[in-house]
C-alpha cells in the first residue's frame, strides 16, 4: 500500500464518524440528561428557599462523566460543583466549566497550591499547618485565594476538631493571602434511620458556629448536608447542600425513597458477540464453576470486570434481553461474560443486552448489584471504566 492510500485509511479510522460508530460496537454507558435535569429540580423543590445546590461530581461524576454532565447540572439549577482532587478540578476548567469548584480532598503540597491558584479552584483547608503553607505559597505568587474551612464533628476524617473552630478561623482570617468562603463539616451517619449521631454532629457544628459568631467571625456560607441529610431533614440545609448520589437518581438509603421521586441517569448496555449451543455437562468459563445440567444456548456478551461488572456477581447476575430477565452463567471474565439464553428464540449476534437500566416494566439498578454484593451503590457507579464510552440521550 502506497503512503497516500495509508493516509486515506488512517484518516478514515481517526474520523469522528467512525469513532461514533465504533463506540457502540461492544459496550457503553448511556447518560439520560433529562433524568439529570429532573433530579436537580426535584431536589431543589425540597430545599429551604435560601439554600443553594452544589453538585458533587468527583470520581468522574460517580462514573457518569464529569465534563459531560456538569453543564446540564449547572443549567438545571446547581450553582457550584465539588470534586475530590486538583486534577478533577483542572479537567472541569479545561472542559469549559466556569462555576465555583470546591476541592473536597486534601491538597497539602506547594505544587497543588500553585495549580489551584492558577486554575481558580477553591480548596478545603483542614489544619493550621495547611493554612500556613497556603499563605506562604500564595504570597510568593502575589495572589489571594478563597478557601473553605473543614471541621471534624464526628466523621474522624479531614478537618480540625470542632472545638478548635474559633482558633482555626481566627488564624486563617489573619493570613493576608487567604479569604474564608465557607465553614463546613461532613456527616458520618446521615443515611441511618436513627438520627441520633447526625443530630449530635449538627449540634457540635452549631456550637462551633455560635462560638465563631461570638468572636465576630461570621462565616459567609455554612454547609453540612450530603444527599442523605438533604433528603432527611430541612434543618440541615443551611446556605448550601452538597448532593452527589441523589443527583444521579439513586437513594442514599431505602427509607428516603418516600421523600421524592428520582430517576436513574445511567444505563449500561453491551452487545452479544456470539451465540452457541453447548451439551449437557459442559463447563462454562474459568474454573468451570458453572456446568450445564442440560443442553443450553448461551450468548457471549462483550463486557466484563475490566469495564466495571464485578467478578463477584458471577452466577448471580441477571440482565435484560428483549424485555426478559436472563441469567449470567460462569465466571465473569475481564472483557466478556456469558448468558443462558435458552428461552430466547432466534437470537443473533449484535443484539443489545441491558445490564443496568429499564426495559418495559423491569428495571435493574446499581442498588440491585450492591445488595447482592453487600456493598453500596456508590461503589458500583464509580466502577464503570473509561473504556466504556458515555453516550448522551
Amino acid at each position: 500500500m502506497v503512503w497516500s492510500e495509508k493516509s486515506r485509511v488512517k484518516t478514515y479510522w481517526e474520523s469522528d464518524s467512525w469513532l461514533s460508530q465504533l463506540s457502540c460496537q461492544r459496550a457503553w454507558v448511556e447518560i439520560d440528561h433529562s433524568a439529570l435535569r429532573h433530579n436537580v429540580q426535584a431536589i431543589k423543590a425540597i430545599l429551604q428557599p435560601k439554600t443553594q445546590l452544589m453538585a458533587v461530581i468527583k470520581a468522574d461524576a460517580y462514573g457518569h462523566g464529569a465534563v459531560n454532565v456538569a453543564p446540564t447540572l449547572l443549567e438545571a439549577g446547581c450553582t457550584s460543583v465539588a470534586v475530590a482532587t486538583v486534577g478533577e478540578g483542572i479537567e472541569l476548567r479545561k472542559g469549559g466549566v466556569n462555576a465555583p469548584i470546591l476541592i473536597l480532598g486534601a491538597t497539602p503540597t506547594p505544587a497543588e497550591v500553585r495549580a489551584i491558584a492558577l486554575w481558580g479552584l477553591e480548596p478545603t483547608l483542614s489544619s493550621p499547618e495547611q493554612a500556613l503553607l497556603y499563605n506562604r505559597v500564595l504570597q510568593e505568587l502575589g495572589v489571594e485565594l478563597g478557601v473553605h474551612l473543614k471541621l471534624d464533628t464526628g466523621m474522624s476524617r479531614l478537618g480540625v476538631h470542632w472545638s478548635e473552630a474559633t482558633s482555626f478561623a481566627s488564624l486563617v482570617k489573619n493570613l493576608p493571602s487567604l479569604k474564608i468562603l465557607s465553614i463546613y463539616s461532613h456527616l458520618a451517619t446521615a443515611d441511618d434511620p436513627n438520627p441520633e449521631m447526625m443530630k449530635l454532629q449538627q449540634q457540635r457544628y452549631q456550637q462551633a458556629i455560635a462560638q465563631l459568631k461570638s468572636q465576630g467571625l461570621t462565616p459567609p456560607c455554612l454547609h453540612l448536608a450530603n444527599s442523605a441529610a438533604t433528603l432527611s431533614d430541612r434543618s440541615l440545609h443551611y446556605d448550601l447542600v452538597r448532593v452527589g448520589l441523589a443527583l444521579y437518581g439513586l437513594y442514599p438509603a431505602p427509607h428516603l425513597r418516600r421523600v421524592l421521586s428520582l430517576h436513574p441517569v445511567l444505563e449500561v448496555k453491551a452487545r452479544i458477540t456470539q451465540v452457541k449451543t453447548i451439551p449437557k455437562g459442559t463447563g462454562v468459563s474459568y474454573g468451570h464453576h458453572f456446568s450445564s445440567d442440560r443442553p443450553l444456548k448461551i450468548a457471549v456478551v462483550g463486557i466484563g470486570y475490566a469495564d466495571g461488572v464485578p467478578r463477584n456477581l458471577s452466577n448471580k447476575l441477571q440482565v435484560l434481553l428483549r424485555g426478559q430477565l436472563v441469567p449470567q452463567i460462569g465466571a465473569i471474565t475481564m472483557d466478556q461474560l456469558m448468558l443462558d439464553v435458552s428461552k430466547i428464540p432466534d437470537l443473533q449476534p449484535g443484539e443489545v443486552v441491558t445490564l443496568l437500566g429499564r426495559e418495559g416494566n423491569i428495571s435493574l439498578t446499581a442498588d440491585d448489584w450492591a445488595n447482592t454484593l453487600g456493598t453500596i451503590s456508590w461503589e458500583i457507579l464509580c466502577g464503570f471504566k473509561h473504556r466504556l464510552p458515555r453516550i448522551n440521550r
